[in-house]
């Protein structure tokens, strides 16, 4: 008997919330947009991001192409990505970019495309070591990179920019990471000339990152791979120069990590 009452108490608080929804549904849709627009702007001060969100998505709905029409759909990004809803967010921010190419805030749109990819990839989890996130799928880190690179290069005065350009430097640290566990898996796989191409992509699209070192690494024991010597004591005069203290060096002896043997700079 208690448990069908605990039940029945339950069902009793469901419905009752959802009836309170709905009254709150109807008495929105008889406001007029300025009342609506000013009970929005109430909901997002006070930090009721998911009411602000009931109630811009019932602006957007009722008045179009009202007066605050551009303003709820830029503050509807902000409601979604504050709710956590990312893919709603990025939506909401390329339907505005496409609808208002020339607004004066088309900056804030593509910044907070950027964010809404960016908390998709669970970068925070990244800063506290809990994972290395250039071992997973990296569609929304590439989506964030292209998003704060659109920002500096279409707004370069934005005030936007500076965070978005210590992003991307952050975003094309972990892609270039990405390459070098690709160039990894390769080696392993003995497939050496994709490894020496995967290491050389590295080098030509990310050369202001670390890992560029590592790429060497990569192309040193993919030449001695395809046994090509030649090849393989240039990558390694290179990783020498560059990186000396890399952990595949022992002085001038390269130690491959899946190959048998090593590879002396010196010998002829």
């Amino acid at each position: 008997m208690r448990a069908i009452s605990l039940s029945a108490l339950a069902l009793a608080a469901i419905m009752l919330a959802g009836c309170a929804s709905s009254q709150s549904q109807e008495q929105d849709n008889e406001l007029s947009e300025q009342q609506l627009y000013q009970n929005i702007q109430q909901a997002l001060d006070n930090g009721r991001y998911s009411a602000a969100v009931t109630q811009l998505e019932t602006l957007d709905n009722r008045f179009p192409f009202g007066e605050y029409a551009q303003q709820a759909q830029l503050e509807l990004i902000y409601g979604y990505y504050q709710v956590g809803n990312w893919e709603a967010s990025r939506a909401a921010a390329s339907r505005f970019i496409r609808l208002h190419p020339d607004h004066p805030q088309v900056d804030y749109a593509y910044y907070m495309r950027g964010m809404a990819a960016w908390e998709s990839g669970r970068f925070s989890l990244e800063s506290l070591d809990l994972i290395d996130i250039s071992k997973r799928d990296l569609g929304a880190t590439r989506d964030a990179y292209v998003d704060f690179g659109e920002v500096v290069r279409r707004f370069p005065d934005s005030a936007y920019a500076p965070d978005a350009r210590q992003r991307i430097i952050f975003l094309r640290n972990v892609l270039a990471r990405h390459e070098l566990q690709i160039g990894d898996f390769y080696l392993r796989k003995q497939a050496y000339l994709a490894a020496v191409n995967r290491g050389r992509w590295v080098l030509e699209h990310y050369p202001q990152t670390p890992a560029t070192r590592d790429a060497l690494a990569v192309m040193v024991e993919g030449y001695m791979g395809l046994d090509m010597q030649k090849e393989a004591r240039q990558a390694l005069a290179e990783l020498i120069h560059n990186d000396p203290d890399n952990a595949r060096l022992s002085g001038n002896t390269f130690n491959p990590r899946y190959l048998r043997g090593s590879l002396r700079l010196e010998d002829s």
